[in-house]
């Protein structure tokens, strides 16, 4: 029988002690090869096996995690670069810093006074 169900840490602490004791037992004979100490030695290096694969591809996704952060804010910044480069060279009015996502000057809306209505008493 093949499951998926999660095994708790204390469980599988708890087994991996019944199979050390297990190792004690000289005169142990399974009836059913399945359960025999040479199977629970093979799952046992199977399962040590998966975990040691299992630590080394979160710590290499962590890795990846961190350089794809690391391009994120260098591509970031060389695009920011990019923007002041256009607008020294093509002038805040240009078509070009509009193709580049940037407002045109011409087009900011410019602040507008605002009066206050004057309270009567």
């Amino acid at each position: 029988m093949t499951s998926t169900a999660r095994i708790s840490p204390q469980q599988l602490d708890a087994d991996i002690d019944t199979f050390r004791a297990l190792t004690g037992m000289a005169d142990y004979k399974a009836h059913n090869p399945d359960f025999s100490l040479a199977s629970a030695e093979g799952a046992l290096n199977a399962l040590n096996q998966a975990e040691t694969a299992l630590t080394l591809a979160e710590a290499a996704l962590a890795t990846a995690r961190s350089n794809a952060l690391l391009a994120r804010a260098e591509f970031h910044r060389i695009i920011l670069g990019v923007k002041d480069e256009a607008m020294v060279i093509y002038g805040a009015d240009s078509d070009q810093i509009a193709a580049l996502g940037l407002k045109k000057k011409s087009e900011r809306n410019r602040p507008r006074r605002v009066t206050k209505p004057v309270a009567s008493s």
